[in-house]
């Protein structure tokens, strides 16, 4: 792959119209601020990250997790550009590397646009709906490629869709946003059929043709699409948007904790410390000690790993870049950072796993959100595979109109269902669940 074609301001559905429009802002700018400014952006700020939403103690939810991620991601991209123009010099489209930042920093702020209510948990219940539940009974109707993606629901794979899908009402191409954009948001760039046991992929087969669309427009490497099944390699900034992610959600999850009191000041400031060389871990404990607040000394720490884990790598994309390109590089960038910094994280990580994500209010999201999500999916899909019956009638009546409940085929229905759902807030869906279960109705006297 090369940079001159893997940085393309080509917009997805608009390429006969592309132009290099005039002002101070790129087009990835524009990328930015559309996604700033759009309806389902706004919507993450209700949408759970691993904790309950906010009572008294404010902590991450969709919304302020994907600001933070874009920029972490800017940073780590502006960084790597400054160093890879160094190596490149003389380059025609050396000037191509400065709007890295700028590219990952909307990739960033897109990456979770696609997650249902309820976190993690919400993609898990859509999945096993189909998997274990009464979705099963739908499978011989369905195509094997219509099939995986159902019981193996992932929000990545739908924030492609919801950027790219043309829904009822809107214009050519969705978000028309970007090909290096777009891209940059898929990290496992092949479809369905191929996500064995992780259960991870990029886009549905409805999105398949836009997804090789874009890949071959950028030059990506396809790996077997040849063969019946789609795939490529990752194009290389996904790298840089996954980094941030993964630097993000795993220090911010401790600080969320600590902040709960699920974890102690004590066994996190020793473990935050694991990142820092005795020299630097003396500066940081002096620092500290000019606070009294327990919560301030973590987030001093919080952004003081931030800012090594941006460098490292940043290092580690630039000294891997030849790898990347050619599609041989393995992993993630935060598992070929240096041996400190990496240990360091997967401490950070073993001890999320065990005191973290089985804390009592996460598991009683986890719960809630199966039961909730389950319900509505169940109750909408017999209302769209049955639309003529009174029930249907008056609950499809309350689905977006930008949702094709009436799609000619069942997988266009059963995604017209998911759209609605995925698209929920916790809030909403909570509210309709008790709306539709008679748990909470207005009536006047």
């Amino acid at each position: 792959m090369t940079w001159d074609r893997l940085v393309s301001d080509k917009r997805f559905g608009l390429e006969h119209y592309h132009d290099s429009k005039p002002g101070v802002r790129s087009d990835f700018q524009r990328d930015f601020d559309r996604l700033v400014f759009s309806s389902p952006f706004r919507r993450l700020q209700n949408k759970t990250q691993v904790f309950p939403l906010p009572g008294s103690i404010f902590v991450h939810n969709r919304l302020t997790h994907s600001l933070e991620v874009a920029c972490v991601g800017r940073s780590l991209a502006t960084e790597t550009a400054i160093t890879l123009k160094k190596r490149h010099a003389g380059a025609e489209w050396i000037g191509r590397l400065d709007s890295l930042g700028d590219i990952v920093a909307a990739g960033c702020l897109a990456h979770d646009l696609g997650n249902p209510p309820f976190g993690h948990s919400g993609e898990k219940a859509i999945a096993t709906y189909f998997s274990e539940g009464a979705g099963r009974s739908l499978h011989d109707r369905l195509t094997d490629a219509q099939w995986n993606d159902l019981i193996h629901f992932e929000g990545n794979a739908n924030t492609f869709r919801l950027l790219t899908h043309r829904f009822n009402g809107r214009r050519e191409g969705g978000f028309a946003m970007t090909y290096s954009t777009l891209a940059s948001i898929v990290k496992y760039p092949f479809e369905s059929s191929l996500a064995g046991e992780h259960g991870k992929f990029g886009f549905f087969d409805s999105e398949r043709e836009s997804f090789i669309r874009v890949a071959d427009g950028l030059g990506m490497l396809p790996i077997c699409k040849d063969s019946g099944h789609v795939m490529y390699a990752r194009h290389p900034l996904v790298y840089l948007v996954e980094a941030a992610d993964d630097i993000c959600y795993e220090i911010m999850d401790i600080e969320d904790a600590h902040k709960l009191q699920i974890l102690s000041t004590e066994e996190v400031i020793p473990l935050l410390l694991g990142y820092f060389d005795e020299s630097r871990q003396s500066h940081i404990k002096k620092v500290m000690g000019y606070v009294d607040d327990p919560n301030e000394k973590i987030a001093y720490l919080r952004s003081s790993i931030i800012g090594i884990l941006v460098e490292q790598c940043a290092r580690t994309f630039v000294e891997h870049e030849e790898e990347i390109l050619a599609g041989r590089f393995k992993g993630a960038l935060i598992d070929h950072i240096p041996i400190r910094e990496r240990e360091a994280y997967r401490q950070c990580e073993a001890l999320s796993w065990n005191k973290i994500y089985c804390a009592g209010d996460v598991v009683e999201i986890e719960l809630a959100g199966t039961r909730i999500i389950s319900f509505l999916i169940d109750e909408l899909i017999k209302a769209v595979t049955n639309p003529g019956l009174n029930y249907s009638s008056l609950l499809l009546a309350k689905v977006p109109r930008q949702y094709e409940t009436d799609s000619p085929s069942l997988y266009g229905k059963i995604q017209a269902v998911l759209d609605h759902i995925s698209g929920m807030t916790d809030v909403y869906a909570l509210d309709l669940y008790r709306r539709l279960n008679g748990m909470s109705l207005k009536i006047n006297n």
